[in-house]
Order: structure tokens, then sequence, then C-alpha cells
């Protein structure tokens, strides 16, 4: 039976496109030792991530340890899907990395089919561990049956990115706490350019949760039931929030499908061809150590939906070990060492990403005092909701991001196109 399940996840990880938490168009690849991620001694062990704009500052973290344990550790960047194709391949064969990434889209099958590490007697008897200092829907995520799984890592939010330089040619005021989405659209509209050179707006159409999630739940719609039974696409909140991007699209204030497919939106910032977007928190990284942004960019609120509500998605990595690794108590050594408030607190200073410690992301603002990181600070005191999802995260997403695309494209109404996944989202779930 647990081979017929992780089939079922090989498939599914094999067909998925979507981008998660902490992943951008520009994150590089690596290969994990010996080709399968694991080390074979205890004095080194592998370690893997998806994201290269965050290993400098994960690699001086891993360091530290290693300096304090006597033992070495090989940071190595996969590439999302490869990722968690690595993963299913080395849970099948019991050859996952040591330490590892984990994420809300896949964590429930890892723990379901005892995959991973139980690390709860061992966090019981830590003098460096406190569950009650870390936000609690992130150890939730990362909890099956009264175990904890993955230690929390990060807690990220979104706000909307702007390029300064744009606003200013076109002698616009740059966008502040008063702006709702609609307030986007009409802006986008005066800094896009016929020629096609400036978009106003661009949509990240492979990750929902940096984009037009927010609106849905802003506006009062949703994805999915909090019972995770039912879809919320067919919403009529959660359309018409859709409909605010459908009418960008059709009006040529943001990019094609073609053109954001060859170029997230990410890209398209870092080179001076969109004016706005929304991304996540996770991304600092990359833009603060991109040229062009560091030098014409800048970060303002989240926008509003036209009531006055407004609503941040977020979501948190954890840091993972495989249930039967061969260095079991170094992967756990060095877990424990990156949830300790001392690693959490240098996570921050080093302007990596927020951190799941609660208290000690005002160091990660002041480790980038060129960008406005405030307004992504300031989400974690207003109204939050948790990246949705449920045991088959990966397969509505994907078949969501799949039917889209007729939006995207021209194809098909916003309205007719969200009312069609609803259904097939509500099958899906029946099947959970």
């Amino acid at each position: 039976m647990m081979k017929k399940r992780l089939t079922a996840l090989a498939m599914a990880f094999a067909v998925t496109a979507l981008a998660g938490c902490g992943t951008s168009s520009t994150n590089g690849s690596g290969t994990a030792a010996g080709g399968d991620g694991k080390s074979s001694s205890t004095d080194r062990i592998t370690v893997a991530i998806w994201d290269n704009n965050q290993k400098p500052g994960i690699q001086t973290l891993v360091d530290d340890w290693s300096a304090q344990s006597g033992i070495k550790a090989d940071v190595q960047v996969i590439n999302w899907n490869e990722y968690w194709l690595l993963l299913e391949s080395g849970a099948s064969g019991g050859s996952l990395p040591d330490v590892f990434w984990m994420h809300s889209n896949n964590a429930q099958k890892y723990m379901e089919n005892d995959l991973l590490l139980d690390l709860t007697d061992k966090i019981s008897a830590s003098d460096k561990i406190d569950m009650s200092h870390y936000y609690s829907d992130i150890a939730d995520l990362y909890t099956s049956n009264g175990k904890l799984y993955a230690m929390p890592k990060d807690i990220d939010t979104i706000a909307l990115w702007y390029n300064k330089t744009m606003f200013d040619e076109a002698g616009l005021a740059y966008p502040d706490d008063t702006w709702t989405w609609e307030t986007v659209y009409e802006n986008a509209k005066k800094l896009t350019k016929a020629d096609g050179s400036q978009y106003g707006y661009a949509l990240n159409c492979t990750n929902n949760q940096d984009s037009y999630y927010n609106a849905i739940y802003s506006y009062g719609g949703n994805v999915i039931s909090e019972d995770k039974k039912t879809s919320g696409y067919d919403d009529p909140k959660t359309i018409e929030a859709m409909q605010v991007f459908e009418k960008m699209l059709r009006e040529g204030i943001c990019p094609d499908l073609q053109i954001l497919s060859e170029n997230g939106s990410d890209v398209l910032l870092q080179s001076g061809k969109v004016a706005m977007i929304t991304h996540g928190s996770w991304m600092v990284p990359a833009f603060r150590d991109n040229e062009y942004t560091a030098a014409n960019c800048d970060i303002a609120p989240l926008p509003m939906a036209p009531d006055g509500r407004r609503v941040s998605m977020y979501n948190g990595l954890g840091w993972a070990a495989a249930a039967d690794g061969k260095n079991t108590e170094a992967a756990w050594s060095l877990i424990e060492y990156l949830g300790s408030k001392e690693a959490q607190e240098k996570q921050a200073q080093l302007g990596v990403t927020m951190s799941a410690y609660k208290g000690v992301s005002e160091a990660w603002k002041d480790a980038v005092p060129g960008f406005n990181l405030q307004a992504y600070l300031d989400r974690l005191d207003g109204e939050l909701v948790f990246r949705p999802y449920s045991r088959n995260t990966i397969v509505w997403e994907e078949m969501a991001n799949q039917e889209f695309k007729a939006v995207w494209t021209g194809e098909s109404t916003m309205e007719d196109t969200c009312k069609k996944i609803a259904q097939s989202m509500n099958e899906i779930l029946a099947e959970e």
C-alpha cells in the first residue's frame, strides 16, 4: 500500500509546475552527492534546499553548526520540480537527504507515509527549543497525530514591489497603504506603454500564494473551506477578485501567458519590464542582490479590497530529516541548531528571510536597509490567512493552474473557468 501511495505521489510531482514558498525563476539547481542525495558517514551530512537566493545565508548557519559539532554538511540547491522528484526517488529507495526543507504542499503525504523523522521527543528533551516561541500555524502544519515532523524555519508574507523610476517618469505617486486592487489597476494602466516595452503589472501565474490568493481573501472569497472539503473558486467574491486580473490581462496592462511563461514576474521586475508585482518576503535576497532592483525598486503594503480589507497569505517552511536516515543524530543536531533562537536571530540578521521564531525578524528589516521591509513585517500584525492546503494540494493546484491558462489566453472568461475549477476541485477533495 505504501509503495502505491508513493507511486501516486511521484506522478503528482512529475506533472506539477507550481512554484512554492521560497521559489523564484532565478533559482539555481544542484546535484545531490552520489546522485541519491545521501551522505554515507556520520562526519558529513547532506542538506537539500530549493532556493539558491537563500543558500549563502543557510550555508553560513550550517557552517556555524559544523564548527560546533565537528560534522561537515553539504548544502545542495535543487530547483523546485527536481527537488520533489529527488525526494520521491529517495523516499522509494530509502535514500533521502539527511536534512531537507518541507513545504505545506507535500507535508501531509510525507508524514502519513512515515518518511520523516519524528522530532517530538527530541524537541521535548531539548534545552534549545521551546515551541511556544514559534508561530503555531507553522508548527501545526508539520504535526500529524500529535507528533511534530519538521522544525519551523521561517514565516513569509506578501507585499507590493514597485519601480520607483517608472513612477517618477510617469509623474505618479508611489503606492501606499491607501491603495486598493482597483488603484493598482488604475495606475498600472497609466504605467503601461503601447509598444509593449513596459507593463504596469505582472501576474505570477505559477505561484498563487504571492499573487491572486491575496486578492481572493481580501475580497472575502476563499480557495478551500476550513474543513478542506469544498472549493471556494465558485464563490462570487472569489470570482470578483479574480476578475481584476482578468481585466488587466484583457487590456494589455499585464503581460500575456507566453511572456509570463518565459519570464517570471520577478525576472520582469529585475529587467525593468514591469512597474509592479506582488511577491513574497522570501524574494528579498534576490532583489537585494540584483543591481537593477536594488537601484530602482522598493516595497509598499499589499493592496486592499474596495471595502478596506487587506489580507496577506502566509506560509512557512520546515526543516525535516529522513526517518530511516543513517545519520539521524547528526541530522537532529543540525535541525535543533537551525531552530534555536541563536540561529533564527542570525537567519534574520543575514537577511535570509523572516524567522519562524517570534520577535526576531526586526533584525531582518535592519539587514536590508535599501528596501521598506516594514511592509512585510506589518502584515504579521494584520489579517493573515495560511496558504490553503489539503492532502492533495499539488493535484488540485495543478488542475487550477492548467484551467486558468484558458483565461490567461483569452479563450474563456474568469467566471466560467472559476466555476469549472470548483467542480473539478470538489471531486478531488471528495476522494481525500
